[in-house]
């Protein structure tokens, strides 16, 4: 089964995304910052990972530029989910090496509309 990181500073955001991904075939992982999220992908680097942009001790983008300087790092799929809807916040996500971009707040349909065009889904 793949794995998805869901990388939130709230508890209930990382429920409910999880929620989605385990329905959509992925086994969920959870980290309540960046620095929590790099630990898990060096134990095991995530296929898929949801990742908030505004956390303490290590925000998303930093997350996402370690991330992908990690071995095996340039594989993940990487959807920044966040409130910051302006389109240079988009732009920087999408240059630090995100590959998506969705808004909270997000629903199951969604997130697999997303994947499904990343090729994540059949």
């Amino acid at each position: 089964m793949k794995r998805c990181l869901v990388v939130d500073d709230s508890r209930i955001i990382r429920r409910v995304a999880s929620k989605i991904v385990y329905e959509l075939g992925f086994e969920p992982e959870e980290a309540e910052d960046g620095k929590k999220a790099l630990e898990a992908s060096r134990v095991h680097m995530p296929d898929i990972a949801i990742v908030d942009w505004d956390m303490p001790n290590m925000d998303g983008l930093s997350f996402v530029q370690e991330l992908r300087k990690m071995p095996g790092g340039d594989k993940p799929i990487v959807i920044f989910c966040t409130a910051e809807n302006e389109v240079h916040h988009i732009e920087r996500a999408l240059d630090t090496g995100a590959n998506e971009y969705i808004m909270k707040p997000f629903d199951s349909e969604i997130v697999r509309s997303k994947l499904t065009i990343l090729g994540a889904l059949d």
